[in-house]
């Protein structure tokens, strides 16, 4: 008796009051759980409009064309530009601050993010924590304002190529084209001179086994890669600096 009792009671309830029973979410639409967000993108929030801010971490090697090792820690670019293509398009986000810290990777695939981040109208700031190295460096200077930590490196050598090289005049012409796109957007996005910049790249005797230089934050700043020596807390600092900066410019104007 109580059986029936109960059931025709909740089947009351479900014609009478459906409001105050919400409907269940399918498994499929309900949002990622931070954990899967953490493994799938590195960070435990994706765009929103809780914050103003939008945090992107680049670390690791940059993964491009090819599939790294599963035991290497990568940051794969077809995850990093929907990010950014987001970011662009949500008017509650007003600012960018990107972390780096890379050993380098794909030529290209790092091209393409920092064309992606010098790109964006909004305020942008790097951050270089640990390193910035290889290809890293033109990530780092391609935002409005560049921070690196006093203890961080950035490592600057020629382009190389991994597997089958053909050694003909042809291979050697177009890594030489690479390399110079990489220099010339450094020297476009940055106060380094372009004489000054390839003089650290060729560089013998300061890398072992390798051509190149290692640079430090003080000198990466003293060489004008790098804006200014400085952490988390004076790039936020900045960056909302930037952010209202930007809001008192006119549509379509610019300050005097």
């Amino acid at each position: 008796m109580n059986t029936r009792d109960n059931g025709n009671t909740a089947q009351f309830n479900h014609y009478t009051n459906q409001t105050e029973q919400p409907a269940a979410v399918p498994d499929d639409k309900k949002a990622p759980p931070p954990v899967e967000t953490i493994q799938q993108l590195g960070q435990t929030t994706v765009p929103s409009a809780e914050s103003n801010v939008f945090c992107l971490t680049i670390i690791g090697q940059i993964e491009g064309h090819l599939v790294l090792p599963p035991q290497n820690k990568t940051t794969k670019y077809e995850h990093i530009i929907p990010q950014l293509v987001a970011v662009e398009q949500n008017n509650k986000i007003e600012g960018v601050l990107i972390i780096l810290n890379t050993v380098g990777g794909d030529v290209e695939a790092g091209l393409a993010i920092a064309e992606m981040i010098a790109s964006m109208s909004k305020p942008t700031v790097t951050v270089v924590i640990g390193g910035g190295h290889s290809i890293g460096v033109p990530i780092a200077v391609a935002s409005d304002y560049s921070f690196i930590a006093e203890s961080a490196t950035m490592t600057i050598h020629p382009i190389r190529m991994s597997g089958l090289v053909i050694g003909v005049p042809q291979t050697f012409e177009y890594m030489e084209k690479m390399q110079e796109r990489v220099v010339r957007f450094v020297t476009k996005h940055s106060r380094i001179s372009e004489e000054k910049f390839k003089d650290l790249m060729f560089k013998t005797g300061e890398l072992n086994r390798d051509i190149g230089t290692a640079v430090e934050g003080e000198d990466a700043v003293k060489f004008g890669l790098i804006d200014e020596v400085g952490g988390i807390g004076a790039a936020m600092k900045h960056l909302e600096h930037l952010i209202k900066e930007r809001k008192t410019i006119p549509a379509g104007g610019f300050t005097q």
